[in-house]
């Protein structure tokens, strides 16, 4: 058909109403037509008869709302992936970890009327994680968690997956690795999780996060991402901000949100290959909103430190005893006046004071002495000072490099001392003085 003869068909047709002579096709594609004319002409007074005569045909073949009543379908589907499997194999070992720490509190009327007695201790929430049930032994079990879920609590509580609330015992903690273990009653555990290889994983493979997101209202989370980086190093800071040093973690895309620290990154099998530990929610100075981007300690690592938390309820490392400042704190004239670096020396660490039971005692090793070397590994702040150090062990002898009075220097030193919190090296930066 030509458009010419296109348009005049379209011309009969919309004439129609006025041309009765014409029959209307009893096939369907003449009733669609129809319907089309009819709402097209709708509030025209030559539509109105039909449109009513249409309305009326319809609503007599309307059922009755009685057989409107549905079901649900009867047929199964029986989902099982290795998600679910994998999931089912772990979620039970999976806990929430509740911190409580006491705080001082007194009657508001002794504050209104100034009366002083003794205030009263109350016991409060501080922190909320996860958990992994690891081994259980007789009637008891242990379980593995982040160190600053627990750190500084004097009470600790877990909750099992079938909601009971059990009191937990702090057995070790480690605020270098971030990894802590309690233990518990074992009587109401019916699941222990198992640890996998992690230097087995590979990018690409799929990873699930178990844990408590945003606290125990949402225990047993589960959300699956991937393993995006099997071995990224990354920088650990304490409470205050300060750089403590570097941990390797894997890096996921598998949501980790507060609440999960502690919690297991497990792999298809149902193993445990790492323990969730923190995510990256901003990046740097920048206020962009960062996604997807968490991280677990490796399940190798986990193993290795709890072992020795339940061994020695701590982690022996050693210690040099003195404190320190980033060279790059130091002024430029700083550096030439006082340090009388060369100019190629642009890194290391700046001995700033040398405590008394310090093995550098001795050692030729003097105050504005610069650090740049331990064993042999590079030392360019004090994050990579503190791993080139625990990379040894108490009794172990290191050589130092260093320069004194602007030149090159090495000795070597007997690691005697044991870190604890009163000689762990410790940095100078936040207070340091540009000119020394």
């Amino acid at each position: 058909m030509s458009k010419d003869e296109k348009f005049d068909g379209e011309f009969k047709a919309n004439d129609s109403m006025q041309a009765p002579q014409r029959k209307v096709p009893k096939n369907g594609l003449g009733k669609i037509v129809l319907v089309g004319l009819v709402s097209g002409l709708v509030g025209g007074g030559l539509a109105v008869g039909g449109y009513n005569y249409y309305q009326d045909h319809a609503s007599s073949q309307l059922a009755s709302n009685s057989q409107g009543v549905t079901s649900t379908s009867n047929v199964k589907v029986n989902v099982s992936t290795q998600t679910t499997t994998a999931f089912n194999k772990v979620k039970d070992a999976v806990v929430s970890v509740e911190a409580y720490s006491e705080q001082q509190s007194s009657s508001s009327l002794e504050e209104l009327f100034g009366q002083s007695s003794s205030s009263s201790q109350s016991q409060t929430a501080t922190s909320e994680g996860s958990g992994v049930i690891y081994k259980k032994s007789g009637n008891t079990a242990y379980v593995v968690t982040n160190n600053h879920v627990i750190s500084g609590a004097n009470k600790v509580e877990v909750l099992l997956s079938n909601g009971k609330k059990l009191s937990a015992t702090v057995v070790g903690h480690d605020a270098v690795t971030d990894l802590a273990v309690l233990k518990i009653n074992a009587s109401d555990v019916k699941q222990v999780a198992s640890f996998g290889n992690s230097d087995d994983i590979k990018v690409g493979e799929t990873a699930l996060a178990i844990g408590s997101p945003l606290g125990s209202e949402y225990a047993t989370s589960l959300t699956q991402g991937i393993i995006s980086a099997k071995s990224r190093t990354i920088d650990v800071t304490n409470s205050n901000g300060v750089t403590t040093g570097q941990a390797t973690v894997i890096q996921t895309d598998a949501a980790i949100n507060p609440g999960n620290s502690g919690g297991a990154l497990v792999n298809l099998a149902g193993q445990v290959i790492g323990i969730n530990s923190m995510k990256l929610s901003s990046s740097g100075s920048s206020s962009a909103t960062v996604e997807g981007m968490g991280f677990a300690i490796p399940s190798n690592e986990v193993v290795s430190v709890i072992n020795e938390l339940v061994k020695n309820g701590k982690i022996k490392r050693p210690a040099l005893g003195i404190s320190l400042v980033d060279l790059d704190y130091i002024s430029e004239s700083a550096r030439k006046s006082t340090l009388k670096l060369p100019t190629d020396v642009t890194s290391g660490v700046v001995v700033m004071k040398i405590e008394d039971n310090s093995p550098l005692k001795d050692s030729g090793i003097a105050k504005y002495d610069v650090i740049t070397s331990i064993g042999g590994t590079k030392v360019t702040d004090l994050a990579t000072l503190r791993q080139a150090l625990y990379k040894h062990s108490i009794g172990d002898t290191v050589e130092i490099g260093y320069y004194h009075e602007g030149k090159e220097q090495k000795t070597k030193v007997k690691l005697t001392l044991e870190a604890d919190d009163s000689n762990t090296t410790t940095s100078s930066n936040e207070n340091s003085d540009q000119g020394e």
